[in-house]
């Protein structure tokens, strides 16, 4: 049984779950008319899909002071993660959710969102703030499906980088 709990500095190492490879399947395309943001999911054909994998970011639980680690665990072992940090105004940011590639669609990733919305509410924001890449389908879906709204598109953000002619897609949730 997964369980969700903080990650204290006792289990500090915990924070460095490796990044695993994700299915690039297709892309969110939004679009923002009369005030309103809609979006297509716009899936490859599937000789087009492939692979992608962040590289590991090498945490230091003492660099990030201000931020609060969440994890889920099978036993002892911690299968999944959510850093949160202090945001702009009125939303927490979701810096990182991960989820080990064996537990994906076993609702790990719901499970820490829920967490992650208690302990936003808890220290007085009014909602979460988090980005997902255009073309990582499965992320965006994911952010919607858990009740977050589309709020922005950073079209430049990968100008000048390797992952030029993508976007950021920025999400909002409301907690109440």
């Amino acid at each position: 049984m997964i369980q969700i709990k903080i990650i204290d500095k006792p289990h500090q190492t915990d924070i460095n779950l490796p990044n695993e490879p994700f299915n690039l399947e297709g892309k969110l395309v939004p679009t923002y008319l009369d005030g309103r943001w809609s979006y297509e999911a716009v899936r490859y054909e599937p000789e087009k899909i492939t692979q992608m994998c962040f590289p590991d970011e090498g945490y230091r639980y003492d660099d990030l002071p201000d931020s609060v680690f969440v994890g889920a665990y099978d036993g002892e072992k911690c299968v999944g993660l959510a850093i949160l940090q202090p945001g702009f105004y009125k939303y927490m940011y979701l810096y990182d959710l991960k989820v080990n590639r064996t537990y994906r669609r076993q609702h790990v990733g719901s499970m820490l969102m829920e967490k992650a919305k208690e302990i936003a509410v808890a220290k007085g924001y009014c909602g979460i703030y988090t980005q997902g890449q255009d073309n990582n389908l499965g992320a965006c879906l994911f952010y919607l499906r858990s009740g977050f709204s589309i709020g922005g598109l950073d079209t430049q953000v990968y100008r000048h980088t390797k992952q030029e002619g993508k976007a950021d897609i920025l999400f909002y949730l409301e907690c109440e």
